[in-house]
């Protein structure tokens, strides 16, 4: 789309703006400036402004800023609190007042933001806010955006891969979860298991924090030093900018899933799902880092119960192998492939474990030749493993510090001997990620990850939990009282990962 000569040209008139006296510009590319008796003032039409309304002569524009003093420009893709602002222009005439408003439109339309959305709401996630959470700061947004909407609420585990499986993506600009990572990555394997996954994994993802982890709106947030809101999450939506996102494909035998947020296995693993029942409590049930937070019995009990598992810590026997990205070739020791003599990672055609089967003309993962024998090993036992694929796995849990979005690699964090009171330092600092400088901690990137679980050293009956982005996939047997039953995977089989890079598509900050 390309602009008339009539947009490159400013308009410029007295005005009244918010009932007092000014001299005001529109510039060819939609930034609003004006002079009053309070100096300077400006609105940039990509950064801050959400839509516009004409009655009579009255231009209403509804903006979104950083909320500072003084002039304003270009601020709402800083790092500062953003708020709502109406800016209310009495125009000269009605003529002049649709003459603006058309060319402010034309501006916004020339930025190709999502003009219609698909809304997925769990009310369960966290601690249990998403409704309102779309009611009071959602809405309000979208309205003022003019964005249509439909919206649906989840009513139990893995609707949200249901509605991305059998709906019409074709009539929406995007697919926006406001929930925590859980459904995010339900919307993902919803969309992979259908027939026209080509044209379904297209469709651009959004995800607005209201669950237990958020990490990925986290990290979409602090990857442009953003604060993390539930306000700057909807509005980064609401202009419209995308990037690829890599999806790992995580298959064990016949049975697959995808993956976007992480996987872990060992201490990490435990402390999540051993503090499920405080789900409700959200991010803070894992932040046993944060001591001096500790405000109500729950959260002292996590805390204390955080600490007991590093007090008395469990080691897990088993094996790691993965293909290193370069750079990170001396890590482990050099090992042939054994899936196939040509270096290829081949995936089945069905699903197994999930209520959606998939079809022979789904995703089937990527297909990938590793030059040579690519492959490097690890033996445990291990105290933690984990891998991620962005940077943040909860607000406040930075473990992957340099993960990126669409690299095409896994970042992968082995923590195999460690002692108790060096391992609770690096808790301390898994914050802000610095805890990775430890000598203690293997940190590199993959293209490829398997992992062979073994059991908890000193035991011969009990292993240990895997969990990815948050469910439990699979759990050893005896292992806190659970069994294989019920289990996306079996705990002892290997488990790989391989990366597809920029398989997805996600809205993100600028």
């Amino acid at each position: 789309m390309e602009k008339d000569e009539t947009q490159s040209l400013s308009l410029t008139e007295m005005v009244r703006v918010n009932g007092s006296p000014a001299e005001a510009s529109l510039a060819a590319d939609g930034e609003l400036r004006w002079r009053g008796e309070d100096g300077v003032r400006c609105l940039a039409l990509e950064p801050e402004v959400l839509g516009i309304e004409v009655e009579g002569r009255r231009l209403t524009v509804k903006a979104f800023q950083v909320d500072t003093k003084g002039v304003s420009c270009g601020g709402g893709g800083g790092g500062g609190k953003s708020v709502r602002k109406d800016y209310v222009f009495e125009m000269s005439t009605e003529d002049s007042a649709i003459r603006w408003s058309e060319r402010l439109k034309d501006c916004i339309n020339f930025l190709d933001r999502p003009k219609r959305l698909f809304i997925i709401v769990n009310p369960f996630g966290g601690k249990r806010c998403a409704r309102k959470i779309f009611e009071t700061e959602i809405k309000p947004l979208l309205e003022a955006a003019g964005v249509l909407f439909t919206v649906q609420e989840t009513e139990y585990q893995l609707h949200a891969q249901e509605i991305a499986y059998s709906m019409d993506v074709i009539k929406y600009d995007g697919i926006v979860c406001i929930s925590g990572d859980g459904i995010l990555v339900e919307v993902v394997n919803g969309l992979l298991r259908r027939g026209d996954w080509v044209t379904a994994i297209k469709v651009p993802l959004g995800i607005i924090p209201a669950g237990t982890g958020n990490g990925m709106a986290k990290s979409l947030l602090d990857s442009i030093d953003s604060i993390y809101s539930v306000s700057n999450a909807a509005f980064s939506i609401l202009r419209g900018h995308r990037r690829p996102l890599d999806v790992a494909s995580v298959v064990q035998g016949e049975t697959k899933f995808f993956s976007v947020l992480m996987l872990t296995w060992g201490l990490v693993a435990d402390i999540d799902i051993e503090s499920e029942r405080y789900r409700w409590m959200g991010s803070i049930r894992l932040d046993f880092y944060y001591a001096g937070g500790l405000t109500t019995e729950a959260t002292i009990e996590v805390f204390i119960h955080s600490l007991l598992r590093i007090m008395n810590l469990r080691k897990y026997s088993g094996h790691v192998q993965f293909v290193p990205a370069p750079g990170y070739e001396e890590y482990g020791e050099a090992i042939k492939q054994v899936d196939s003599p040509n270096g290829k990672t081949a995936f089945s055609e069905e699903g197994r474990g999930n209520n959606i089967k998939a079809q022979s003309h789904a995703y089937q993962g990527p297909l990938i030749e590793f030059e040579g024998s690519a492959w490097r090993s690890l033996d445990g036992p291990f105290i933690s493993v984990w891998i991620n694929n962005v940077p943040w796995v909860s607000e406040d849990a930075k473990l992957a510090p340099e993960a990126k979005f669409s690299d095409g690699y896994l970042d992968a964090v082995i923590i195999r001997e460690c002692p108790k009171l060096a391992l609770l330092s690096l808790m301390l600092k898994m914050s802000d990620g610095s805890y990775v400088k430890s000598p203690y901690v293997t940190y590199l990137k993959v293209k490829a990850f398997r992992l062979e679980p073994g059991q908890r050293v000193g035991s011969t009956n009990k292993g240990g939990i895997i969990d990815s982005d948050g469910e439990v996939i699979a759990r050893g047997d005896g292992c806190h009282g659970g069994n294989q039953q019920g289990n996306l995977m079996a705990y002892g089989p290997p488990i790989q990962m391989t990366v597809d890079q920029g398989l997805a598509t996600i809205f993100s900050p600028r």
